[in-house]
């Protein structure tokens, strides 16, 4: 590749950390509709690696590996990342994932930003903002909105 070509990013994928494989597949399926692409799993039962999909995006997984460090945020303790599912009817989706097992951590509520969305925890620790648009707001408007929120407090 020359320095003047553009170096291409085809993928970004999320790559989960849990300490049930299996169990957070069937949890996946069940709160999002998750669809498993392939497992490997070794002769002991833990899982390497394995593939979901979310809608068109492609979600990797692996059970916890303590004697290379990979943990997952149930053992950890905590999780710093959340994930973001859009989707055409949040109202359905928050109730699914409930229903499934996720734990509510901020209800559904529309937001400044054009968007109705609400926070769950699954059971594997991880964290998934769920919305889904309630209106089209610019950049800018977003920007007046949350400065407004400032002022007001």
């Amino acid at each position: 590749m020359s320095d003047a070509e553009p170096l291409a990013i085809h993928e970004v994928f999320a790559y989960l950390r849990v300490h049930d494989t299996a169990a957070a597949l069937d949890f996946y399926a069940r709160a999002f509709g998750a669809k498993e692409q392939f497992r490997l799993t070794e002769p002991s039962g833990r899982i390497g690696h394995a593939q979901m999909q979310i809608g068109p995006v492609t979600i990797m997984l692996s059970d916890e590996y303590p004697e290379l460090g990979i943990r997952g945020p149930r053992s950890v303790g905590e999780t710093t990342v959340t994930l973001h599912i859009h989707a055409s009817d949040v109202d359905r989706l928050f109730e699914q994932a409930v229903a499934a097992g996720a734990t509510v951590l901020r209800p559904l509520a529309d937001q400044f930003y054009g968007e109705r969305s609400g926070t769950v925890r699954d059971p594997f620790g991880h964290e998934w903002l769920l919305g889904g648009e309630t209106e089209k707001v610019s950049p800018e408007e977003m920007q007046r909105r949350y400065t407004a929120m400032f002022d007001e407090a």
